[in-house]
This record gives C-alpha cells, structure tokens and sequence, in this order.
C-alpha cells in the first residue's frame, strides 16, 4: 500500500508526520551513499535510517514485506504510515529543510513524472552494478542490462488473486 500525498494533506493536519524511518539496502553502493548524504542534512522531520530486511527492521516493522523493502525504497513514518518507490522518496525530501520546497513541486501531477524517471533511472544504475544480473520490482517493472525495463504483470500462481 503506497501512500501519495495529495494538496490537503501537504499540511500533515490530520496525522502530523513527526519521525521517518528510511528502510534503505545497506548492501547497495548508491544506497549507502544516499543515506550518508541524508544524515548531513537538516531535518525538518527526523530521519532514522535502518537497513531493509535487518533484524532491526523485522523487529520494528513486522507487517512489513521485507523482501519487498529491498527490492524498492520504503519509507514508514512514526504513525504507521508506509510509503515504497516515488512517493518515498519524495517524503523523504519533504523531510529535509532544504528539499522540502521540491518535494511539493514533485507531489504534483507534472512533478510525480519527473520522480518517477529519477527513481527508474536510480533503479537502472543500481541494476548495472549487479555485475549484470535484472534487477526486478515486486510490481511487475524488470530492468535487463541489455535489455532495458521490461513489464510483466505479476500473476497469480498462488491463488490469492481470486477472480475478477
């Protein structure tokens, strides 16, 4: 369940969003560096950032697909809320002192096209650095290095789809 933020909740009035923890793959080169960079910014909002899929993440977030969480950035904020891929990433920068004025210009219909490209090109660098191996999304997205993205529909092999 991904959470967008939408023009009335830019206030955080009915949840105010006081914590975020940044579940991030602290066996990824990009990951780690963004995560260092995150920590020498000013917070607004303040970032705790955990390795995704660590026995620190499992313990505090338990509901979690933590496969999921390595596959695509996931961001919870401290009232439950989950955010996974562009709409994290854009929580994160409404987090920073600095960045929050962009992060309301990509929460917007135009702006959300842009972070998505920014998010599927980071998907497709950390791809190359897997000594060619695909890199694939739980939502169906897979990036080929030779390739480039490929889409296949998640099925339902295991039934829990049901019919529609």
């Amino acid at each position: 369940m991904s959470t967008v933020a939408t023009a009335g909740d830019r206030g955080a009035v009915r949840v105010p969003v006081r914590g975020l923890t940044v579940l991030y793959d602290a066996d990824c080169a990009l990951c780690t560096h963004v995560r260092d960079w995150l920590v020498r910014q000013r917070q607004l909002v303040p970032l705790e950032l955990v390795p995704a899929g660590s026995d620190e993440a499992r313990a505090r977030f338990p509901s979690l697909d933590h496969g999921g969480t390595l596959d695509e950035v996931t961001v919870v904020g401290d009232a439950g809320q989950v955010y996974r891929g562009t709409a994290a990433w854009v929580v994160v920068l409404w987090a920073l002192r600095e960045h929050r004025p962009l992060a309301h210009r990509l929460s917007t219909p135009a702006g959300a096209a842009l972070a998505k490209g920014a998010v599927l090109a980071a998907a497709m660098w950390r791809g190359t650095q897997w000594g060619g191996k695909a890199y694939r999304r739980g939502d169906g997205w897979t990036y080929h290095p030779s390739r480039g993205w490929t889409y296949d529909p998640p099925g339902c092999d295991s039934g829990a789809c049901g019919s529609r």
